[in-house]
C-alpha cells in the first residue's frame, strides 16, 4: 500500500482549505507493468502521422514526482502524433481495458503544424467490475494558426484509479479546445496546465464529472496568458451523490506582456445527497494590468421548485433530477459530434444518477 500526495496547487493557499494537495493512503500502485495490448486507433489518415515512439517528459506541474517518473520509465504506450493538414474525420485511439490489459501507463505527444485543424478522441474504457490502473501524460504542442480539438472520456470501472496530467503549449492566433468527461475512478486525479504564449492563443476547457459511492475527483486546472489578446475560457459541470467527494482548483495566471487578455472560469456542482461534498477554490493572479479576468463557483442541492415543476409533469424524483443534471451538461455534451460516443456517454449518465 502506498501514500501519495498530488496536485499541488500552483499558489498556497491557507491549510484550513484542505485543498493545496489531494492525499490518497492505502493506494495500490501496480508492482509490475504489463504489456497493453488492446488500443484501437479508428479513422487513421495520412494527414496524422502516428508513431509509436517514446517522447521525453518535461512537466512544469504534472500530478506529482512519483506519477511522473512512473510515466516516464515505465509506459506501456507511447504515441506521438503529427497533424500535418486538415482531417475532417475525427481520429479516435481507444484504449480497452479488459484482464489481460488492466493496467496502461500512456505518454501522448501530439504536435499540430502551422494551419492544420483536427479533432482527437481519447476513450479510456472497462467493464463495471474490473479494477483498473491509469496513469497517463498528454503533451500537446499548437503552432501558429492550428486549430485542434481534443476529447477526452473516462468510463473505468469505479473501482479502478485514474491518473492523468495534459500539458498544452500555444502559439499565436492558433485554437485549442478540450471536452474532458470524467466518470470513472475510484480516485480520479487531473492535473491540467496552458502555456498560453501566442497573441490572439485561446484555449477552452469544458469538462463535466458525476461522482457517486465514495468516489474522489480532483481537478487542477492551470492557464498562464502571455500572449496579447489571448483568452482563456473554463466551463465545469458536475454533479455528486452518495459521499462522493471532489476538490476543484482553478487558477488563471496573467503574465507580464498579456494585454488585453481574458480569462474566465465558472464551476457549478450540484449535490444530490446530504453527504456528498464539494470544495473549489477558483484564483485569477495578474501581473499585467490590463487584463479582462472572471471566476466563480456553486454548489448546491437541487432546486425544489425545479423538481416540483417537473413532477408534476409526471416525473418521479431520480428522473426528475436526471433531467435536470442533463439539462446543465447539455451544452458541453453538444461538443461531442461522434453520435455513438455521445449516446454512450449519455448512458453513462443514466446509470450513475440511478
Amino acid at each position: 500500500m502506498s501514500s501519495l500526495s498530488l496536485n499541488e496547487t500552483p499558489v498556497r493557499t491557507s491549510k484550513s482549505f484542505n485543498i493545496n494537495n489531494i492525499k490518497l493512503t492505502n493506494l495500490e500502485l501496480p508492482k509490475v507493468i504489463q504489456e497493453f495490448n488492446n488500443t484501437q486507433i479508428v479513422n487513421a489518415s495520412s494527414k496524422i502521422i502516428i508513431e509509436e515512439k517514446r517522447t521525453p517528459i518535461s512537466l512544469k506541474y504534472g500530478l506529482g514526482e512519483e506519477q511522473t517518473k512512473q510515466v516516464q520509465t515505465e509506459a506501456n504506450q507511447n504515441y506521438k502524433i503529427a497533424i500535418d493538414s486538415k482531417v475532417n474525420k475525427d481520429t479516435e485511439i481507444n484504449f480497452n481495458f479488459d484482464n489481460n490489459n488492466n493496467t496502461l501507463i500512456d505518454n501522448i505527444d501530439i504536435l499540430a503544424n502551422e494551419q492544420t485543424n483536427a479533432t482527437i478522441i481519447l476513450k479510456y474504457e472497462s467493464s463495471k467490475e474490473l479494477e483498473c490502473y491509469h496513469n497517463g501524460v498528454l503533451k500537446l504542442y499548437a503552432k501558429k494558426n492550428s486549430r485542434i480539438n481534443i476529447i477526452i472520456v473516462n468510463l473505468l470501472s469505479d473501482i479502478s484509479n485514474n491518473f492523468i496530467a495534459i500539458e498544452n503549449t500555444i502559439e499565436e492566433n492558433a485554437n485549442v479546445k478540450y471536452t474532458i468527461i470524467d466518470f470513472g475512478g475510484q480516485n480520479t486525479v487531473t492535473n491540467y496546465y496552458s502555456n498560453i504564449i501566442g497573441d490572439f492563443a485561446d484555449n477552452t476547457l469544458n469538462t463535466i464529472y458525476i461522482g457517486k459511492d465514495r468516489q474522489i475527483i480532483d481537478l487542477n486546472y492551470i492557464a498562464e496568458l502571455k500572449g496579447e489578446k489571448s483568452n482563456i475560457n473554463i466551463e465545469v459541470q458536475g454533479a455528486l451523490k452518495d459521499k462522493a467527494k471532489k476538490n476543484f482548483k482553478g487558477t488563471i495566471d496573467f503574465k507580464k506582456g498579456c494585454k488585453k487578455a481574458k480569462g474566465e472560469e465558472n464551476e457549478n456542482c450540484m449535490l444530490l445527497s446530504e453527504t456528498a461534498k464539494s470544495i473549489a477554490l477558483p484564483m485569477l493572479l495578474c501581473s499585467e494590468e490590463d487584463v479582462e479576468g472572471s471566476h466563480s463557483s456553486s454548489a448546491g442541492k437541487v432546486g425544489d421548485k425545479e423538481l416540483f415543476y417537473i413532477m408534476s409533469r409526471g416525473f418521479e424524483l431520480k428522473e426528475a433530477q436526471k433531467l435536470l443534471v442533463r439539462a446543465n451538461f447539455n451544452k458541453i455534451l453538444e461538443n461531442i459530434k461522434n453520435e455513438e460516443l455521445k449516446q454512450k456517454v449519455l448512458d453513462e449518465i443514466n446509470w450513475r444518477l440511478d
